[in-house]
Parts: structure tokens; C-alpha cells; sequence
């Protein structure tokens, strides 16, 4: 496997800093996983603040431990979506309907605007999108607890 040539710091800012092969510094880089759900460790791609691709990564193998560090601290910062472990309330069946979730970064509300707003993105993956843009996850919903898929299964 081909790992392209690059190196990658932070600068004084704590802005993602990629010098790329010919030595040319690109401030302000974001990386950005391809598959973010059905294939988050494959497909990473680092890209300017003009959202241009610098280097592509078909994975993280390869790199020295401190360049896949920062990968993946960049990562940890772009990416924020809490993944739903249980659902405890909803205020009504009949949307907009305010749901009471605990989620893998602790308990939170969400609003959900529509039925539409919960989508089956892979095999037994669902996102929800709330009404402030906030997406979460569920990995599974057969794996959630009786009283939880009860309250999911009124809205699917």
C-alpha cells in the first residue's frame, strides 16, 4: 500500500498544519472520513479550508503513531454525533414531539420535527435529526431495551 507523502502538525493556533510532498504548508486542514458510518476507518481524506483534497488515506495503517494521532484528533473535533442508547420519553406521537435520550455523552432532549426526520441509512442504522441540526445515531435499535424500541417503533 502506497501511504503518500506528507507531514502533519499543529501550529501556535492549534490549526492542523499539512505539508504536503513538495513542501508546501496548507494551514487549517480538516480531515474528513468518506463513510463516516458504514466504513469509518477506511477513506480518509485531509482537505484545505477550501474544503480541496490534500492527501487521501485508504486507512490509517501506515502512518507513524503521531501523524495518525493528529488524524484522529482532527476527526474527534469535526465529528460530534451522540449515539442514542435509550430513548426515556417522548412528550406526544404526533410530531413535533420533544424526546427525552440518553446518548453515549450523557442524557440530552432533542426536538423531532417529523417522522421523516429518522432515516434508515444502513442495515439497521437509523440517523435522527433533530430541529436544531444536531444528528444522532442508533446502531442498532434491536439492541436498545423493550421500553425504548416501544417509543422508536410509534415513530418508524
Amino acid at each position: 500500500m502506497h501511504t503518500p507523502v506528507f507531514e502533519l502538525k499543529r501550529d501556535e493556533h492549534g490549526r492542523l498544519v499539512c505539508i504536503d510532498g513538495q513542501g508546501q504548508a496548507h494551514v487549517g486542514v480538516n480531515a474528513v472520513r468518506a463513510f463516516p458510518i458504514s466504513a469509518p476507518g477506511e477513506g480518509i481524506s485531509l482537505v484545505d479550508a477550501d474544503g480541496h483534497e490534500l492527501v487521501w488515506l485508504p486507512t490509517l495503517a501506515g502512518l507513524a503513531a503521531d501523524q495518525a494521532a493528529l488524524v484522529l484528533e482532527g476527526l474527534t473535533q469535526r465529528e460530534f454525533m451522540p449515539v442514542i442508547e435509550r430513548v426515556t420519553h417522548v412528550s406526544s406521537f404526533v410530531t413535533p414531539s420533544l424526546w427525552d435520550v440518553v446518548t453515549d455523552r450523557g442524557p440530552t432532549q432533542l426536538l423531532l420535527k417529523g417522522e421523516e426526520n429518522i432515516r434508515r441509512i444502513a442495515e439497521g442504522v437509523l440517523l435522527v435529526s433533530d430541529a436544531h441540526g444536531v444528528q444522532f445515531l442508533i446502531r442498532n435499535p434491536q439492541d436498545m431495551d423493550r421500553d425504548s424500541r416501544r417509543l422508536l417503533d410509534r415513530f418508524l
